[in-house]
C-alpha cells in the first residue's frame, strides 16, 4: 500500500509517498480501506516539529478516516464492505496517511448513507472536540448563551450547528468573509473580530467555546455570566488563566479529545435528522498531500480540507 511519511520535521516538502506493507490486524480490530482522509491544523504542527506528540521522525500524521471494512478485520462489530468513519487511537499515532488503517472496532462508528467519505472523515476530531465541550464538559442546554470562536473554522462550524441542535442561543466570532456562512449555520449573534471587540460588545454567556487561545481565551472571562464556564481546546494546561477564572468564580475545563463512539453516533445523527453538515472547503488527491498542508497551515479556513484516496 501506499503511505505518505517523514523522515524528517520540516515544511510540506518532507511528506513523501512511500510503499509499505498493509497493518498487521490484531483481534478486535478492523482493516479499513481508506477512501477520504481529514487533514488538521494540528498534523501541519507536528510535522514542523512545534511539539513531540509522535516523538521524533519518521512517523506517519493522520487520524480522520472514512472508509470501508476489510474481510481482513477480526471482530464482530462490523462486517466486510461495511462503511466506518472515525478518530483511531489519538493522539497516539493512527498512521492515517495511508491506503489502509488498521483501527480498534470501538473507535469507528458506521457512516451514515446521507454523508459522503469526504464529509465523514472531516467530521471525527472537530465534531468529538465539540461534542465533548459542549454536551459532555458544559453540559449545555435550552435556553443557554453560547459564545464560540471560530465560528468559521473547523470546530467552530460544527459547534455553532451541535449548539443550536441543543436549543442554545448561539453568538460567534468570524471574520467578514465568513459572516453569510456562519449565519447560514444557525448562528443568532455575530461579532466581526476584524472591527469590533467581542469582549465590549457581548455579555452574560453561560459557556464559551475557545479554540483560539492565547488573548482570547483571557478576555473571555468578561462576557460570562457568573458561574460561567469556558471550555478550551487550546489553553487546557494554562495555569495562569485557570487561576484567573477560578478566582472570579467562573468554571475552567480543557479538552482533549478522545476516540469516543456514543458522540460519533450522535453526530451522525445529527447529520440523518439534516441538524448537522460538515463544511470542506477543499479536497486534495493522495499525492497532493504537501498542497494540502500548504493551504491548511495557512489558517482561516471555512471548514476543513480534506485528502481523497
Amino acid at each position: 500500500m501506499r503511505v505518505i511519511t517523514q523522515h524528517t520535521l520540516g515544511g510540506p516538502e518532507v511528506l513523501t509517498i512511500v510503499d509499505a506493507p498493509e497493518p498487521r490486524i490484531q483481534p478486535t480490530e478492523v482493516l479499513v480501506r481508506v477512501k477520504a482522509i481529514g487533514l488538521n491544523p494540528l498534523e501541519a504542527r507536528l510535522r514542523a516539529g512545534e511539539f513531540p506528540l509522535l516523538g521524533a521522525p519518521p512517523f506517519t500524521l493522520g487520524w480522520d478516516i472514512s472508509g470501508v471494512v476489510e474481510p481482513a478485520s477480526q471482530t464482530w462489530r462490523f462486517r466486510p464492505g461495511d462503511e466506518v468513519f472515525g478518530m483511531p487511537l489519538f493522539p497516539r499515532a493512527a498512521n492515517a496517511y495511508a491506503e489502509f488503517v488498521a483501527a480498534p472496532a470501538l473507535h469507528l462508528v458506521r457512516k451514515p448513507a446521507s454523508l459522503s467519505h469526504v464529509e465523514a472523515a472531516a467530521l471525527p476530531i472537530v465534531g468529538l472536540t465539540a461534542w465533548q465541550g459542549l454536551v459532555d464538559l458544559a453540559g449545555v442546554t435550552k435556553g443557554d448563551r453560547v459564545l464560540i470562536h471560530g465560528g468559521g473554522g473547523g470546530v467552530g462550524h460544527v459547534a455553532i450547528q451541535l449548539a443550536k441542535s441543543l436549543g442554545a442561543h448561539v453568538i460567534t466570532t468570524a471574520g467578514t468573509g465568513k459572516r453569510d456562512f456562519v449565519a447560514s449555520l444557525g448562528a443568532d449573534e455575530i461579532v466581526d473580530y476584524t472591527t469590533t471587540d467581542f469582549a465590549e460588545v457581548v455579555r452574560n454567556v453561560d459557556v464559551v467555546l475557545d479554540t483560539i487561545g492565547g488573548d482570547t481565551a483571557s478576555r473571555s472571562l468578561a462576557v460570562l455570566r457568573p458561574g460561567g464556564q469556558l471550555v478550551t481546546a487550546v489553553a487546557e494546561e494554562d495555569t495562569d488563566l485557570i487561576a484567573r477564572f477560578e478566582a472570579a468564580g467562573m468554571r475552567f475545563s480543557g479538552i482533549a479529545v478522545d476516540p469516543d463512539p456514543v458522540a460519533l453516533r450522535g453526530l451522525a445523527g445529527l447529520v440523518e435528522q439534516g441538524a448537522l453538515r460538515v463544511s470542506v472547503q477543499e479536497t486534495f488527491p493522495f499525492d497532493r498531500i504537501a498542497d494540502a498542508h500548504r493551504l491548511l497551515e495557512g489558517g482561516h479556513l471555512r471548514g476543513k480540507v480534506v485528502l481523497t484516496v
